[in-house]
């Protein structure tokens, strides 16, 4: 269970990064009451959480039915994540998702601020799509399926601890420490995301 368990939470909490995320959560809901702060968070987490286990389970069928395998969805996605652990490492990735916030700053609704672009794509972007239907699409059983959901879960509870703990205290995470953080967790992903080329380049070799 726990060699399925960790390295799927440990590539979903990367790429869903609920600490880099709370810098922008404060600044996107600074104006809004703490009632709406709270319902504004909770909100986006269970839409993006419905993303996240729509496309980790039905996102095979659509690869099937586009001709699609998933060896290669798995170099693919790899590459993808790859791409975004280089980000996170030189900070592109922190400045990209700020300007998303900028930009949704004029939004006043709480609302519309859960749905774009909390949930999407901070929450659920395209690298957290593809790791979920990576680890719940391409599960052997039934039992990898649900441990890969308890994983997404999990970081999706972290999101609601944080983001919760953002609205009483908005000092508890800077963004320097957010910032060190990320370039932390980039590195994990980039060895997540070569591992994930591997395998799919070694499912295409052995079938």
């Amino acid at each position: 269970m726990l060699e399925i368990f960790i390295p799927a939470f440990v590539a979903m909490f990367v790429t869903m990064d609920p600490i880099g995320n709370v810098p922008i959560f404060i600044s996107l809901t600074r104006e809004l009451s703490r009632g709406e702060k709270l319902k504004t968070a909770f909100r986006a987490i269970v839409i993006a959480g419905g993303l996240l286990v729509l496309f980790g389970f039905f996102g095979n069928w659509l690869l099937g039915n586009l001709g699609i395998t998933m060896s290669a969805f798995k170099i693919a996605g790899g590459i993808l994540l790859f791409i975004i652990a280089l980000e996170m490492l030189f900070s592109k990735r922190t400045e990209r998702k700020a300007n998303s916030a900028e930009e949704a700053q004029q939004q006043k609704s709480g609302d519309d601020l859960a749905v774009f672009p909390l949930a999407i794509p901070l929450i659920a972007g395209p690298g957290s799509i593809t790791t979920a239907m990576i680890w719940i699409g391409s599960a052997s059983d039934p039992t990898g399926q649900i441990i890969a959901l308890v994983a997404v879960a999990a970081v999706l509870v972290a999101f609601a601890i944080l983001f919760s703990l953002s609205v009483f205290s908005e000092r508890f995470i800077s963004a320097t420490v957010a910032n060190v953080i990320t370039r932390l967790l980039g590195m994990l992903l980039a060895a997540l995301a070569t591992q994930s080329i591997i395998d799919g380049i070694q499912k295409v070799i052995l079938s």
